[in-house]
């Protein structure tokens, strides 16, 4: 292909992912609300273990509609995210090796996976714990959660252990550059405990001992995961090595 055939197809998949987007934020408009009643549910859990009354409030008359017009476009992003990836996928496809395909396609799929994880670890174990910390630490005052707060918390939160979650695809990319090895990782790990603690005593919103361990249960694993990829990638880096120099030889 030309330049110029180039910018048309570019063009093309721009197009067709604007018209995705516009597509699921159409639908996540129509299922906002109902997604908002799952995204509350932590919190009105949280509300009802301490006895409070489990109604959220908004404090301005725009409230409600900018939380839910603001999760549409969270959600549409979210659903149109495939079509997105399927247009970039095939831009960039007809210029790859067949094994530059597969390997993209590996870390598109473990990238998704992983970060997928993350979400689903915040919301089923640490937002449970989190708010009930919260909720009870509430002293001789009445919470009255504001529900665009609460979401920007929800966020955060989520998405931030959805990022954390990408750590063993980072050391990956680490060791494929030869910046870290396994030997290295393992003998450096003192430093990635303290690492790991300190990210969790910033990231943690609460400041108690249980919520904080149930924060880097994960990290750990996931640094020991990153270990065990950065093994396989040099391994697989020696053997390469290794044949090029029986061809040689």
């Amino acid at each position: 292909m030309s330049f110029l055939e180039h910018l048309a197809e570019l063009r093309t998949r721009i197009i067709q992912s604007l018209i995705g987007i516009g597509a699921g934020m159409i639908v996540g408009l129509a299922i906002s609300n109902k997604v908002f009643n799952l995204i509350a549910r932590p919190m009105v859990l949280a509300l009802r273990s301490a006895h409070l009354d489990d109604k959220l409030i908004y404090t301005s008359p725009t409230g409600a509609i900018n939380l839910i017009i603001t999760l549409g476009v969270y959600l549409g992003l979210v659903l149109a995210s495939p079509w997105v990836l399927y247009q970039v996928w095939l831009f960039i496809a007809p210029g790859l090796y067949k094994h530059e395909r597969r390997a993209v396609w590996m870390f598109v799929v473990s990238s998704v996976f992983l970060f997928l994880c993350g979400i689903a670890f915040g919301y089923f174990v640490m937002l449970p714990y989190m708010l009930k910390f919260l909720i009870g630490f509430q002293g001789p005052f009445k919470p009255l959660i504001d529900i665009n707060e609460y979401f920007d918390l929800i966020l955060i939160v989520l998405l931030g252990l959805g990022l954390i979650f990408e750590m063993p695809i980072l050391i990956f990319f680490l060791a494929l550059f030869n910046i870290v090895t396994p030997k290295m990782l393992l003998k450096n790990f003192r430093y990635a405990v303290l690492i790991i603690t300190l990210l969790a005593a910033i990231i943690t919103p609460t400041p108690d001992a249980t919520t904080m361990l149930v924060f880097m249960a994960p990290m750990f694993l996931l640094y020991f995961l990153g270990i065990g990829v950065s093994y396989l990638v040099v391994r697989k880096k020696r053997r390469a090595r290794a044949l090029a120099d029986q061809g040689a030889g």
